[in-house]
């Protein structure tokens, strides 16, 4: 035990010579103020998922009469392993994408849709949907859902598409 004492002793001594009570006082503050900005930092909250660009959820992902699918062409990714949001694992999205704007029956109100299609495997096969509305011409790359979307991925074998919201669509009064 006195072995222990001594050793304790030492290490005391030793940090005392190394730091003082300004030093000590300067570290206590700065936790302090540090601690006091912790409810400042972005966090998401519950409430969030209320917020005005984001939509009331009815209905049935895996189903090409979800609300989200109105300019769709092809496999559902909720039906191949993934989400509505979220390609299957083993397979990336495309960064480049269609959009269309999609009336959400919950709300009344209009969406716009990023459809992303995920690529890097062969087709889901599951969940054919082809739904054409908006859709325009291939000389409106933008507009249109009869592209093989996955350019820019390590692949372009086509799996399925996502149906993202992106946000509310502005309405023309």
């Amino acid at each position: 035990m006195k072995l222990l004492d001594k050793l304790f002793e030492q290490q005391t001594r030793h940090l005392a010579q190394r730091s003082s009570r300004r030093g000590m006082l300067k570290a206590i503050g700065g936790l302090l103020v540090g601690a006091g900005t912790i409810p400042l930092l972005p966090v998401a909250r519950a409430a969030a998922a209320d917020a005005p660009g984001r939509p009331t959820e009815k209905g049935d992902p895996a189903s090409c009469d979800y609300w989200r699918y109105c300019a769709i062409d092809g496999f559902l990714c909720s039906c191949c392993g993934g989400s509505e949001n979220t390609c299957p694992p083993g397979t990336e999205m495309s960064p480049v994408t269609w959009i269309g704007t999609c009336r959400n029956p919950a709300d009344g109100r209009n969406y716009v849709i990023s459809y992303n299609d995920c690529c890097g495997k062969s087709s889901c096969g599951a969940c054919l949907c082809q739904r054409d509305e908006g859709d325009r011409p291939l000389y409106r790359p933008d507009k249109t859902n009869d592209i093989n979307w996955c350019l820019g991925t390590t692949s372009l074998a086509y799996h399925c598409s996502t149906a993202i919201v992106v946000g509310v669509a502005f309405e023309a009064e």
